[in-house]
């Protein structure tokens, strides 16, 4: 009974002095907000990278010049002397490493070219060089139309296979198939068209064209570098692969036996790796932004109390008089101060869920709310509450019933 009388002297306090009791939780309402709407939106964001990464498949490996990310220009200088891969190393990692089943090199052109049909035009469409094993690797089907082939390779053909964005934008009525389109002074036929994959760590996979690897190194030039895709034959041999095809490539590259690889081994857990790190990084400066917000909300609560038990020293020397003891009077005051952050609590993740919400519908990233970061932003800023009560809540319970009683 003691606590729902606070729990309702507390809710009384907020409904008599709404604007005081916003501004004093508005510390509690923007941390909590910070953190629900941060957590909506990079746990949407790992689902939607763990569902792309898992179409690469547990098996499937990358082997590349560059690792997956590169924070600084010094990092950029000292792997951009490394060698180049080529065609031919992805030809020899088939031919020779025994545990290999799928090989799939590709080159890609970024910003990316303009593309035309007709009076048609969709600009920074970046350009891959893929060869047919492509799609087993990758996950990359056909909607219509047919892939590249091992004869459009071999003979270096002008074909292509165009995203789901390049089709809407360049022939919003027609089939594209059958049809040419132009980059530049090249003009390519349009043999295919490609599932719509969505976004993959902030870059659209459906904003792109493919054509044959070859005629790519044709028209641009050989020294194109290289990433290669390497399919194992089967889950147990996945180790093997990589060693064969490291092995292979220190001999092809003149690595010394006591030198590192010159080259990067990308595998699915690596790339989650790579997310996580990013978000880990993220999260922390959004959980040192909102600890400040809860520790200014919380001296804000601490102030507000202290002239709530000023303004309520005779009533606090009422019941003192009439038999409340320290602890009665202790928990009132700080159930208040619990249930005054608590709103603010609920508030924020209100926001924050908002927050998410229009995120989701604003941008093509996808939101979800962790039910566990409801519950702990709710107990986190009553708790925080109930620790910067503890000091107005104490000097209440200390007070004297007779001088109390006696306050103007």
């Amino acid at each position: 009974m003691e606590i729902k009388e606070s729990i309702q002297m507390a809710l009384g306090s907020l409904k008599a002095h709404k604007m005081r009791s916003i501004l004093t939780t508005l510390g509690i309402i923007i941390g909590v907000t910070t953190v629900i709407g941060m957590l909506s939106i990079t746990q949407g964001l790992k689902k939607s990278v763990e569902d792309q990464v898992s179409t690469l498949g547990t098996n499937t490996f990358i082997v590349r010049k560059f690792p997956a990310i590169i924070t600084s220009g010094k990092q950029w200088r000292q792997y951009s002397r490394r060698k180049n891969f080529t065609y031919q190393d992805a030809l020899a990692i088939q031919e020779l490493c025994p545990s290999v089943q799928l090989v799939a090199p590709d080159i890609d052109i970024y910003p990316g070219e303009a593309i035309r049909y007709r009076s048609e035009v969709t600009r920074r469409v970046p350009i891959w060089g893929v060869t047919e094993t492509y799609p087993q690797v990758y996950s990359y089907f056909v909607k219509w139309g047919r892939f590249i082939t091992p004869m459009d390779v071999e003979h270096h053909r002008q074909v292509c296979v165009l995203g789901a964005d390049v089709v809407e934008r360049l022939f919003p009525y027609d089939d594209p198939v059958g049809k040419y389109v132009r980059s530049g002074p090249h003009r390519f036929l349009v043999v295919g068209v490609l599932e719509e994959k969505g976004s993959f760590m902030g870059s659209n996979q459906d904003n792109l064209v493919m054509i044959p690897l070859t005629t790519l190194q044709k028209l641009a030039g050989e020294k194109l570098d290289v990433d290669i895709g390497v399919k194992p034959k089967g889950p147990r041999e996945i180790e093997s692969a990589k060693d064969q095809v490291v092995n292979l490539l220190r001999r092809r590259r003149g690595v010394p036996y006591d030198q590192p690889n010159d080259f990067e081994i990308l595998t699915q857990d690596s790339l989650m790796g790579v997310f996580n790190n990013i978000t880990g990084k993220i999260f922390i400066v959004v959980i040192g932004v909102a600890a400040i917000s809860l520790l200014v909300g919380g001296i804000g609560i601490m102030n507000i109390m202290l002239v709530t038990v000023t303004e309520r020293t005779r009533e606090i020397g009422i019941r003192k008089a009439l038999g409340a003891k320290r602890r009665d009077v202790l928990w009132q005051f700080l159930i208040e101060a619990a249930v005054l952050s608590g709103v603010g609590g609920i508030l924020g993740i209100l926001l924050g869920g908002g927050m998410g919400m229009l995120v989701r519908l604003v941008t093509p990233l996808p939101t979800t709310i962790p039910i566990w970061s409801v519950f702990l932003g709710l107990g986190f800023s009553s708790l925080v509450g109930m620790f910067f009560g503890i000091y107005p809540a104490t000097k209440a319970a200390r007070l004297d019933p007779i001088v109390a009683l006696h306050y103007e």
